[in-house]
């Protein structure tokens, strides 16, 4: 039952331009309205409000206030302690906190967590990456620093001939498995895919070394440009007495910079800013320095408009401040990256695999910018299913920027990395992944171990066809085909409207562990705040799930007559999968727990939650959001439970917790015991006509297991 998970990482980018004339502005210049810049209106904001950079500080540190208070509602250890990282203000005024965790002083990777308070600053709900309190048998580790890091070097795979010095791992506690344990946390750096000073994260079990995750920082576009391709382009320049410098003081005092040409080992070696008499910069091709450098403006100015601009969002870690970027860097280089480490963006010059061109596309700008937002979000692990998702959503986002963009030398579409002279003509495509040979454009239950680039396409095929829908049509001069992997056919919703829902998704409801059937809870949760539980949103957004094979759509609402949500079975159940029958479709889990075991009975079919049974101090949970609660009769929610332990007495030691928007209604333990399954019944009339999340919360003791199994659930 244990699932390995990964954490997030650094990332990388590129981005892609041509020759161009300048608008010169002050520093004091206001930002250019999406009309001035040539763009569409500005979308509803995911229903967000917009903030300040003071009134941001103010919720945060209103939110850190908090935290203690919010730690012990939520049945946090008394080691821990939450550290508000993000606050995002809806329009009605309820409020969603992003925390990270801290066990007695010590980083807790996977620990994250989402908090939803309504506007009476009451706890609505909660999204964690890590269910329940951390434990850990103490923090004093077996291995000394030298050792972790000698032991990541040997673990290292990302990089060759790799080294580490005890300055390079710090001791944190790994919770992204099953049961969190003390771990070292190493940069290891050596020879790689981003060249010569690649690295890698490598985390090893701080008493025996062992390997427990491991994945590059620099997350790279890898492959061959084309050269500066927007053309004649506006950017945002400086004046500083006679002359210029590309200092964009409209956005967060963006400023680019030639590396010439220092090494990747470190790119700012011999850096310094652009800067010169007239206002016109470079001549279109790769021969001017500046050619490279107004490419950067231009594509980090387009990347914030559109977070700006969609979703009130003011810069990337929504901060008021630009990143600053480096072009020219190293030599021969055939790559751009955004690291979050110095939130700074790179640019190598390409190499005779490419003509010796600029590695600058619109679309991988906003690709790889956009790891930085998730980065400040939802921070996605870079490995398994979670991985796929951080991947895809900056193909997501960096389509959005490419759209937003509106260039008619590079017209959006749903290809990636199309202007960067491809064999194939692209790096992926969103309407046909697999059309590479490499990418999933369905979900199967291996989809957690192929790379990160190649399990993304199931999710940039879902929004694709969220967005599109299905069918052939012409996209920016080039030809998409929306088919599915169930044969179904219906329409989009529209780009805008589906990057919305994605947006609020990663940054509402998604955590560090999500995996494909948490994303699609957290869309349709996300639609329906967005657009109502009966919409017709959130019901395409359900079929474009099903249609890359993640969970079932759900019944059409129709056009102006509500419909409940789907039943299962169809008496009145108002939950997905009640019966786990399609497997993990419609719930979230913190581990493996939905299973087909042999090893322990169903009470129908074969498919069951097992939860707990490890004799060991441990919690998990397994939950489903949005459920529509009758508002008529007496509703209830009924499950059958079968307990089997090894405890002995009436104490409870080992504990089932049933929660309803993070109330706790009933509590079953080790004391209830029993031989077979026994019907469990539940009131919920307080409840009625609400939309609610259902969540079975479970958390065993030091010695001696108990195993909860649950089946045949159904609110009516």
């Amino acid at each position: 039952m244990y699932r390995k998970n990964a954490l997030a990482a650094g990332v990388a980018a590129a981005l892609t331009l041509g020759s161009a004339t300048m608008v010169a502005t002050q520093s004091t210049a206001a930002p250019q309205s999406p009309a001035a810049a040539g763009t569409s209106a500005a979308q509803p904001g995911a229903g967000f409000q917009a903030m300040t950079a003071d009134t941001r500080s103010k919720a945060i540190r209103t939110a850190d206030r908090n935290a203690a208070t919010t730690a012990r509602a939520l049945g946090l250890g008394p080691e821990e302690r939450l550290v508000a990282k993000d606050v995002l203000i809806d329009t009605d005024g309820a409020r969603h906190v992003r925390y990270d965790r801290t066990y007695r002083g010590l980083a807790v990777i996977g620990g994250d967590l989402v908090v939803h308070l309504a506007k009476n600053g009451g706890i609505t709900g909660s999204d964690l990456a890590h269910q329940g309190a951390i434990r850990v048998a103490g923090t004093t580790p077996k291995l000394t620093a030298a050792d972790a890091s000698a032991k990541a070097v040997k673990h290292a795979k990302h990089v060759k001939k790799g080294r580490a010095g005890s300055k390079d791992s710090t001791l944190v506690v790994y919770a992204a498995g099953k049961i969190p344990v003390l771990a070292y946390r190493s940069t290891v750096t050596g020879a790689g895919e981003t060249g010569p000073a690649s690295r890698e994260a490598v985390i090893v079990d701080a008493d025996s070394g062992a390997l427990l995750d491991q994945y590059e920082l620099h997350q790279s576009v890898t492959g061959t440009g084309n050269g500066v391709t927007v053309g004649q382009v506006s950017i945002e320049t400086t004046q500083t007495g006679s002359g210029y410098t590309l200092t964009d003081a409209a956005h967060g005092g963006t400023i680019v910079y030639d590396s010439y040409n220092s090494p990747q080992s470190n790119p700012r070696q011999n850096a310094r800013a652009f800067s010169k008499t007239s206002n016109s910069w470079g001549n279109g091709t790769a021969s001017s320095r500046e050619s490279a450098a107004v490419d950067a403006s231009y594509g980090l100015a387009k990347t914030w408009d559109y977070y700006k601009n969609s979703f009130n969002r003011s810069g990337i870690r929504n901060d008021g401040r630009g990143a600053p970027a480096y072009v020219h860097v190293d030599n021969s280089l055939v790559n751009a990256f955004y690291d979050d480490n110095c939130f700074c963006m790179y640019f190598g010059d390409g190499s005779s695999q490419n003509s010796n061109t600029p590695v600058t596309a619109v679309d991988v700008a906003g690709h790889e910018m956009s790891h930085g937002v998730t980065a400040a979000t939802a921070n996605l692990n870079y490995s398994g299913e979670s991985g796929g998702l951080n991947e895809a959503t900056s193909d997501i986002f960096g389509t959005m920027v490419e759209f937003y963009a509106d260039n008619t030398t590079d017209p959006g579409d749903y290809y990636i990395g199309e202007k960067l002279n491809m064999a194939s003509g692209y790096l992926r495509r969103m309407d046909n992944p697999s059309a590479d040979g490499n990418s999933l454009s369905c979900w199967n239950s291996g989809a957690g171990s192929v790379d990160v680039h190649y399990s993304s396409g199931i999710a940039n095929h879902f929004f694709y066809l969220a967005a599109e829908g299905t069918g052939a049509k012409t996209i920016g001069g080039r030809s998409h085909n929306g088919t599915t992997c169930n044969n179904d056919t219906f329409a989009g919703v529209g780009k805008d409207k589906a990057a919305a829902v994605w947006y609020r998704a990663l940054s509402a409801y998604m955590t560090s562990s999500t995996n494909y059937a948490g994303a699609r809870t957290a869309t349709l949760q996300a639609a329906a705040d967005l657009y109502g539980t009966n919409s017709q949103e959130r019901y395409l957004v359900s079929k474009a799930w099903a249609a890359v094979s993640v969970g079932t759509a759900l019944p059409d609402p129709g056009t102006g007559t509500p419909t409940p949500d789907p039943t299962d079975p169809p008496s009145g159940n108002a939950l997905t999968n009640g019966s786990f029958e399609q497997g993990t479709s419609g719930w979230t889990q913190s581990d493996n727990i939905i299973s087909n075991s042999a090893l322990q009975p169903a009470r129908d079919g074969s498919w069951y939650a097992w939860m707990m049974g490890y004799g060991a101090d441990a919690v998990e949970s397994v939950s489903q959001s949005n459920i529509a609660v009758p508002a008529t009769g007496a509703p209830k929610l009924t499950f059958w439970l079968k307990v089997s332990t090894q405890e002995s007495g009436y104490a409870a030691y080992d504990t089932l917790k049933v929660k309803i928007n993070g109330t706790t209604l009933a509590t079953y333990s080790n004391a209830n015991a029993s031989s077979g399954y026994v019907q469990k019944t539940v009131d919920l009339s307080a409840y009625k006509g609400q939309s609610v999340k259902l969540e079975f919360a479970g958390t065993e003791d030091t010695y001696l297991s108990t195993i909860f199994l649950l089946d045949q659930i159904a609110i009516g």
